[in-house]
């Protein structure tokens, strides 16, 4: 097969030497390369471990294996990559290939064979070298929109032996790029209540002042103390309209570099600091990401480099300064912010008393708060710093602080359910309450003796909420007692209003079928070319469970040739 794009073109890195192969991996697709996502951009919780690839739009085009090798993995799950595909290659390199359709035909076998035999839809396996040889440019998979997608796309990784993803541009995939960065929005951050910015003590937004040649400044600053700076950032490349992420940035203080970060490759473990990266308060009121351009304590991002007092700034009395930001994609497109800085010590001012909550949290010492019939449980290192925090009870309902402080760990909710009959008991669970209506949404509960439990990683308000409904299952394309030869499948709608779907069985004629649940269209669909019934008249039968254990089953009739 004739590739359109072939990833030989070496890009534009003047910022640093690459030492990864040019001519390896090609293009995973047969079309023109656009990205809807960029690597190591801001996700929720995460940093964005790969290229996502529009695929105009459409589902089922051919997926390429990048280079020869064999299978290693393959994972099918409702949520996340959906149905992913792993290859390792003779170099010790892994692509993985995610939210796929379905897989090439020997593919396909092999893990249905593998889904019938543990009556599984979800299911993760790890072939032997020798049972899944890939060729270079082999079709390996058709690209769809499966697990947490939110469109139809092609997710494609790179990784090393250890398991760290790559940017996959360095490799040498060309993508057509010649815009500069764009800048939304600077702030300036005091570090402690020593320092200002313009005689203020907490973050403040500057006027950003956009220049023809693409470049930015700032208005004269007055300063003193340690200060850092944050910034709103994206990229666009030429044939797309997505706000993707950045590749590099850099900041100089008196023409030194004083911070730089470089988003070339990290590693699953430390994903989860990029909460502590990011502003995470101005995320979570604003939906806003501020990148900090300095680092606080407990922030271990393999990506920093060259970083000067923390990336902090200290400004003297009487001094002036310049401060640059640096920003580029990929490409070595740049753009520039500008800071000029004068040094003012500020007078002394009578700070307002700010009335903190009761209770004092420890960063590095775990803590245990109670009241009536609900404990939380804070391992230690669970957070960043050391704060207050509110913590309030009343009947079934906790009100934990505010959902503004990034985690390292998840704690533990504990409510007692001494009071409650055993009948109501079985149907309780620990909902966290959302949005203006304060709607119960589930939250994974266990059951241990009279206690309910569970592990989360945010805080806000918690209740106990009751499920005493049964799913809803309804037929999509098929009525009972009625032929259906010329359908490719069958698909059933499956619904749970409050605590959600938690497992789903479905036969015909006592045999397990395989249905694949798409939670974004609450359905559940059996593909016929799977070949598992042979008789004329088919009894189906379907059993839905949600999260309480309340179930519904569903029974039909229907004929096929």
């Amino acid at each position: 097969m004739k590739l359109l794009i072939t990833l030989f073109c070496l890009p534009i890195l003047c910022f640093s030497q690459n030492p990864y192969p040019q001519d390896y991996f090609k293009s995973p697709l047969d079309i023109p390369l656009v990205l809807s996502g960029t690597f190591a951009e801001l996700r929720s919780n995460h940093f964005h471990s790969g290229l996502d690839i529009k695929t105009q739009q459409r589902t089922g085009l051919d997926v390429i294996a990048a280079a020869e090798g064999y299978v290693s993995r393959i994972k099918i799950s409702h949520y996340g990559y959906g149905k992913a595909l792993y290859i390792t290659h003779p170099n010790g390199y892994v692509t993985v290939y995610a939210h796929l359709k379905k897989f090439a035909p020997q593919i396909e076998r092999y893990i249905k064979a593998q889904q019938y035999q543990k009556e599984s839809y979800e299911i993760e396996v790890f072939p032997n070298p020798n049972e899944l040889p890939i060729n270079t440019n082999e079709v390996v998979a058709f690209s769809g929109n499966s697990g947490s997608s939110g469109g139809p796309h092609l997710h494609f990784e790179i990784r090393d032996n250890a398991e760290r993803p790559i940017n996959p541009m360095l490799f040498g995939m060309d993508i057509k790029d010649t815009r500069r960065p764009f800048v939304n929005a600077i702030y300036a951050y005091p570090k402690d209540r020593h320092s200002h910015v313009n005689e203020v003590k907490k973050r403040q937004e500057l006027r950003l002042i956009p220049h023809k040649n693409g470049d930015y400044s700032v208005e004269p600053l007055e300063a003193f103390g340690d200060i850092g700076f944050g910034i709103v950032s994206y990229d666009q490349q030429d044939l797309a309209h997505n706000k993707n992420g950045v590749s590099n940035i850099q900041t100089f203080f008196n023409g030194n570099m004083n911070f730089e970060m470089d988003f070339k490759r990290f590693s699953f473990d430390e994903t989860k600091h990029l909460n502590r990266y990011i502003d995470f308060e101005m995320f979570k009121t604003e939906k806003t990401r501020i990148q900090k351009l300095f680092v606080q304590p407990g922030n271990p991002l393999s990506m920093f480099n060259n970083v000067v007092d923390d990336g902090y700034l200290k400004i003297e009395d009487s001094t002036s300064s310049v401060y640059k930001i640096r920003i580029r994609d990929f490409k070595g497109n740049e753009s520039w912010i500008n800071i000029p800085i004068k040094g003012k010590k500020a007078k002394e001012r009578l700070e307002a008393y700010e009335l903190k909550p009761n209770y004092y949290v420890q960063a590095h010492e775990s803590m245990t708060l109670e009241d009536k019939n609900i404990s939380v449980y804070f391992p230690e290192d669970t957070f960043y710093d050391d704060f207050h925090i509110d913590f309030a009870v009343r009947s079934d309902t906790l009100k934990l602080h505010q959902d503004i402080v990034p985690m390292m760990k998840n704690y533990t909710i504990r409510f007692n359910i001494d009071n409650y009959s055993e009948a109501d008991k079985s149907k309780l669970f620990i909902a966290k309450l959302y949005g203006y209506y304060q709607r119960p949404g589930y939250v994974r509960t266990k059951r241990e003796a009279n206690h309910l439990v569970a592990r989360t990683k945010s805080f806000g308000t918690f209740t106990l909420a009751q499920d005493t409904i049964n799913p809803t299952i309804q037929p999509l394309n098929f009525q009972d007692g009625k032929w259906m030869s010329k359908s490719k499948s069958l698909k059933i709608k499956v619904e749970d209003d409050l605590s959600g779907i938690a497992n789903y069985r479905a036969t015909i004629n006592g045999k397990w079928i395989l249905m694949e649940y798409d939670y974004k269209k609450d359905t559940l669909t059996y593909d016929f070319e799977d070949n598992v019934i042979s008789d004329t008249e088919h009894n189906l039968k379907v059993i839905v469970i949600d999260n309480i254990g309340n179930s519904s089953t569903f029974e039909a009739t229907f004929f096929r040739k």
